[in-house]
């Protein structure tokens, strides 16, 4: 690989209009979802993001033939004749553990290797696992790789999560529209992603009820009844969320468009109560600021709570802010790595197991800098933008699983920024 370097010169200047991709966290699931439609379904709005590389190289080894055009992917699953997952590409990137749920739902049988991903947290795969069994799967656990079948068929089951995962949400809700009769999962995720994996769920002929409130209720079809669709995935809300923190950190004006102001709702209430006004539009966020940032408690939650994805955004808020603010993470154990780097550049922050105490100073220096995890890659070059100097950002490759054209898009919105060669650096 590679590596390469993010160089930004703070000049506190981010202003302008920017549109965000397709959710990343969406598009991956509906890419997954494409091998029930056994034909050639067409995904829409889908990002240009390695991530999305990855999994179109695990479909294109089940089978698939995968072919992108600009932001548009059209998947042709009907040769896949495969449900196995290579190592090598699974093991890249935690949500290849999606394809699990489709590959029983059409095969009745899966070998998919265990997740890797983002290293903030064990993230363990238990809950999907109890999930799927209560729906007649059976696992074993060979070398690392998950082997699962069905001896008797899939049914379905009333199953309560005891935490509302996303991701067993989406696994279970894939094997459950081709299982023998109906299908209830209590304390499911919420997330605008399920809704939208839904939504093209019941395109391909599924019958889904509920996704995006707690009670999601499947009643199962025959594989034979599912088809190809044509599906438009949803604006990433994280992606909206961290331009509108680069807006709240200069004061903006920030326009941020593709996006559902509801998906961000706990987000934009965090960004008024720290002194910003927002105005919201139906498919845009505007903020500005005018005043001095103020301290705020935030805890992060499944959603509709606060996400965890904008926690190190909104530290990076907090570290400039007037007072003593509280973050509280409560969902990925490691997700406070972020914090050392931003320490770095001159930031207070005091950890206290799952709580950030973080004291507003009143200016950053910009230092060299590493991406810990996608988010915090993101919030440590807008960090650079406010800072005083030069950042130097390095480890972009967790950047670029979640984030399209992120430097280009910061430069038109006025940063001074670059992204070049680490052969091409001065030391």
């Amino acid at each position: 690989m590679n590596q390469e370097v993010i160089i930004v010169q703070g000049n506190h200047t981010l202003s302008g209009d920017v549109t965000v991709a397709g959710a990343k966290n969406s598009a991956l699931k509906l890419m997954a979802a494409s091998l029930l439609g056994q034909g050639v379904s067409t995904i829409r709005n889908v990002p240009v993001i390695s991530d999305i590389e990855i999994m179109g190289e695990v479909l294109d080894r089940l089978g698939a033939a995968v072919a992108r055009e600009g932001h548009t992917l059209t998947i042709d699953t009907a040769s896949v004749d495969s449900c196995e997952t290579p190592y090598e590409l699974v093991s890249k990137m935690r949500a290849s553990i999606s394809v699990l749920g489709p590959l029983i739902g059409r095969f009745g049988e899966a070998r998919v290797a265990m997740p890797g991903g983002c290293q903030i947290g064990a993230r363990k795969i238990d809950m999907h696992l109890v999930g799927l069994e209560a729906l007649g799967v059976r696992f074993d656990v060979d070398h690392g790789v998950l082997h699962a079948t069905t001896p008797d068929g899939l049914h379905g089951a009333h199953v309560y999560l005891e935490f509302p995962s996303v991701g067993a949400t989406e696994n279970m809700l894939m094997a459950a529209v081709t299982a023998e009769g109906h299908t209830a999962i209590e304390n499911a995720a919420c997330e605008p992603e399920i809704e939208d994996l839904a939504n093209m769920l019941n395109a391909m002929g599924a019958k889904v009820s509920g996704a995006g409130t707690s009670l999601i209720e499947v009643e199962g079809v025959p594989l034979a009844c599912l088809h190809p669709c044509d599906h438009t995935c949803v604006g990433d809300r994280i992606e909206a969320g961290t331009f509108l923190v680069g807006g709240a950190l200069t004061g903006g004006p920030v326009t941020v468009h593709g996006i559902d102001p509801a998906f961000l709702r706990m987000a934009i209430m965090k960004l008024r109560a720290m002194g910003c006004a927002v105005e919201c539009g139906e498919d845009w966020v505007r903020v500005t600021r005018t005043g001095p940032l103020h301290a705020v408690d935030i805890q992060t939650l499944p959603h509709p709570g606060f996400p965890t994805d904008l926690q190190a955004q909104f530290m990076l808020l907090a570290a400039l802010a007037d007072d003593v603010s509280v973050i509280t993470e409560n969902v990925f154990e490691n997700r406070f790595m972020f914090a050392a780097e931003l320490m770095r550049m001159g930031a207070d922050v005091i950890l206290d197991e799952h709580h950030a105490i973080v004291r507003g100073v009143e200016e950053l220096e910009g230092a060299p800098v590493s991406s810990t995890d996608l988010r915090a890659g993101a919030a440590l070059v807008l960090a650079g933008i406010v800072a005083d100097g030069e950042t130097r950002v390095h480890h972009l490759e967790h950047i670029d699983r979640g984030y399209e054209d992120y430097v280009g898009k910061l430069a038109s919105l006025g940063a001074d920024i670059r992204r070049v060669a680490a052969d091409d650096v001065d030391c």
